[in-house]
């Protein structure tokens, strides 16, 4: 039996580059949730219809989730660097675009833009962990930092985005981009290696077609519910997208060079992680609006003021991370992820005893238990994701687990969302005084929002009993919500348990590294005797991560 050299560990140049891969994903990640502020002004400026306002918002998000399997692949067969470059460049173009933007109809051009420059660069700027760092714990350190990046990046969006607006135009949080992208461009061709897979096949453009076409009417579906409830047009997209994505997986099993490889689904140590990613996302977006509504609106904090009270869950994050790397060496990973899982549910607990009056510490302590814990886990389940897939398909593997996050972050909102849009106007119909106009009545009665706005017209004691009762219908479906989450979390850590109890510690650094990737018995779901997995998944690995 031959002998497998321990693989190269990283140096400097390699952490550099890590700094700079994890920017950009901070930046991908940041300008989901950067307009959220904008808004307001953005309105007053441009004057977009409610439709176009809509649009505005959730184009980036559609054609970032929507594109991002095309794109991995892309990077797989093209060259990762190269592709990371051309989204950069994109990325900035459109950032500058986006900002200066004279009409609503040129933002939602230019907000489509910024979504396919993003689909470009995501999947690369966790790929290339996988060509860079070859070590093990090397390499779940990069992830760990990565996942810090992306955590970060969404809770920064909004206090980016307030700072800026409070001494600039609503352009001005798009050009916080430019110096990003641009110094990626630079710094690029000298920290990152270029990698692309030695025998890449053909490329099934009906494949990239089919793909777009099962992720993007689920998520529109998804968010039509969320926002206008049940119509004939949301349905419609929900029934399409299973129905195009049947015929995405049959395609796969027939086309000589398949845009991804079906047989990874049947390895537990890839599709088990993958799940809890769908899960944990669902979670974490559906329920953070709840927490940044009870921060502005039953807190009454400004936007700044409530920006800040979210620092603490990334810094959670970080720590998170990194105490989940450095356990790694010596604990099994399923003990890891469920660990992770059940202090989410904790933080989650915690949040069910939030009030109209709590104090700060409840939420700001609840939502930080959920993002350690969730830290904890998706540091893990991003590094096994990857180390399941071969070196030569790990832009299609990150690519597939990055629309598992967004898929599970559209349910989370329309689910948990709708819940909570129900309990509110169940409980609030009773405390909205009667007299009102019709669009003051709806107003009040569909949202928190709504009501505060129409408090504001309203005499005492008539104002303060609806906002007292809003705030109240507010909360309880706040801990409703908590409690699902709770439980889901329970559930995805029974379910890890028994799918990953036979995953091995991996090794430590200096160690063997992860060759051959095939997938032990174990771990497979339903082998046949005989089936192509019994071969090493990265046979044709090249001797250097350079490519």
């Amino acid at each position: 039996m031959s002998t497998t050299a321990s693989p190269q560990l990283a140096g400097r140049r390699e952490w550099v580059g890590l700094a700079v891969l994890v920017l950009a994903n901070l930046l991908i990640s940041m300008d989901i949730s950067v307009l959220y502020l904008a808004v307001p002004f953005i309105t007053a400026s441009l004057e977009p219809s409610s439709v176009q306002q809509l649009w505005i918002l959730d184009i980036y998000g559609f054609l970032l989730a929507g594109l991002l399997i095309t794109m991995g692949v892309l990077g797989d067969r093209f060259g990762r660097r190269r592709l990371l470059m051309i989204g950069a460049a994109l990325f900035g173009t459109a950032s500058v675009a986006a900002a200066y933007a004279g009409s609503a109809e040129t933002l939602i051009g230019t907000r489509a833009l910024l979504g396919v420059a993003g689909a470009i660069l995501a999947p690369s700027t966790l790929a290339l962990i996988r060509n860079m760092f070859q070590d093990v714990a090397q390499r779940r350190t990069a992830i760990a930092i990565w996942t810090a990046g992306f955590a970060g990046g969404a809770a920064l969006g909004p206090l980016v985005s307030g700072v800026l607006l409070d001494h600039f135009w609503w352009g001005s949080v798009f050009l916080i981009n430019v110096p990003a992208m641009v110094l990626l461009l630079a710094l690029a061709p000298a920290l990152i290696p270029e990698y692309r897979d030695p025998r890449p096949g053909g490329f099934d453009l009906l494949s990239a077609v089919l793909s777009l076409g099962a992720v993007l009417p689920v998520i529109y579906g998804i968010k039509s519910l969320a926002q206008d409830g049940v119509s004939a047009v949301a349905v419609a997209a929900l029934l399409a997208g299973p129905v195009i994505g049947a015929a995405f997986v049959q395609r796969q099993r027939t086309v000589r060079d398949p845009l991804i490889d079906l047989n990874l689904f049947r390895v537990r140590a890839f599709s088990a992680p993958m799940a809890v990613n769908v899960v944990a996302f669902f979670a974490l977006v559906g329920f953070a609006l709840f927490s940044t509504q009870w921060l502005q609106l039953v807190r009454g904090m400004g936007p700044l003021e409530a920006a800040l009270w979210s620092l603490p869950a990334p810094v959670a994050v970080a720590f998170a991370t990194t105490i989940a790397t450095g356990v790694a060496r010596t604990v099994r990973p399923v003990y890891i992820v469920s660990t992770g899982l059940l202090i989410t549910a904790v933080g989650f607990l915690v949040l069910t005893q939030v009030g109209v009056h709590s104090h700060l510490a409840v939420l700001v302590g609840g939502v930080v238990g959920v993002a350690v814990g969730l830290g904890v886990a998706l540091t893990l389940t991003a590094d096994m994701i990857l180390g399941a897939a071969p070196p030569e398909r790990a832009g299609a593997a990150s690519a597939l687990s990055e629309t598992a996050n967004q898929l599970g972050a559209a349910l989370g909102v329309a689910i948990l969302g709708s819940i909570g849009a129900a309990i509110y106007r169940t409980d609030v119909r009773d405390t909205v005084p009667s007299g009102m106009p019709p669009e003051a009545l709806h107003a009040a009665r569909e949202t928190l929002g709504g009501a505060s706005e129409v408090a504001q017209q309203l005499p005492e004691p008539a104002r303060s009993g609806l906002l007292d009762g809003a705030r109240e219908a507010f909360v309880h479906g706040l801990n409703l919500n908590a409690a699902i989450a709770a439980a889901v979390m329970v559930a995805a850590a029974t379910a890890a348990t028994l799918l990953l109890r036979r995953q091995p510690v991996a090794p430590a650094a200096s160690a063997a590294p992860d060759a051959p990737l095939r997938a032990p018995s174990d771990t497979l779901l339903d082998e046949p005797s005989g089936a192509p997995l019994d071969q090493p998944l990265d046979e044709s690995v090249p001797g250097s991560a350079g490519g």
